[in-house]
């Protein structure tokens, strides 16, 4: 099975990004979009000046429990830069996304809370909303954060779109929003409360 189709099957389809599209991102973008691929996980995600996006990761069921997830957070984090992410919100029939949270809230991320993120998928035409996490080495704000997320749905997801999927995505001031009086609750609290009942 090739990098893609692993994690074609891991991921939903309103998330995955065609192979054209990583494809491409790899090799016009190839200072910015990077593969990190082993035996057992792929991980792809995008460095700039002053962040790193995980766009994907992967780890075989095979292998959990070696510490491989935690190895390639850390193998970012020696970049010194906020890492940014987005999961799923919590779906309390699939363990999964508990077991997603858990294992970012043991690598010390931080569930943005003023961000709010729904994309418009052009595999499903479905809304998706998404949840953003971080890990800040320096104590960057939620404004900075969602200024970076900005930055990477721009220059990555919505990378010749019209090109490869024959129609774009949403603006990104239609996708991202910041509001610091919006009603929010942190995900990692909601994922310990569904535990405990």
């Amino acid at each position: 099975m090739n990098w893609y189709e692993k994690l074609s099957k891991y991921f939903p389809v309103e998330e995955m990004k065609s192979k054209e599209h990583m494809d491409m991102l790899l090799k016009e973008k190839g200072d910015v979009y990077y593969k990190d691929e082993g035996k057992y996980h792929v991980l792809m995600y995008a460095e700039f000046d002053t962040f790193i996006f995980i766009d994907y990761v992967y780890v075989s069921s095979k292998s959990r429990g070696q510490g491989i997830g935690h190895k390639l957070i850390e193998k970012l984090k020696e970049h010194n830069k906020p890492i940014i992410l987005e999961v799923e919100p919590v779906d309390y029939d699939d363990t999964d996304t508990g077991k997603r949270l858990h294992f970012y809230k043991r690598e010390g991320f931080t569930h943005a809370q003023y961000i709010d993120y729904n994309r418009r998928s052009l595999a499903t035409n479905e809304e998706t909303p998404m949840e953003i996490l971080y890990w800040s080495p320096n104590d960057e704000s939620e404004e900075e954060i969602y200024q970076r997320m900005k930055q990477m749905y721009e220059d990555i997801h919505t990378y010749k779109d019209e090109e490869i999927y024959g129609k774009a995505y949403q603006p990104v001031d239609e996708v991202l929003s910041y509001d610091e009086n919006r009603d929010s609750n942190d995900i990692f609290d909601a994922i310990q409360a569904s535990e405990k009942a």
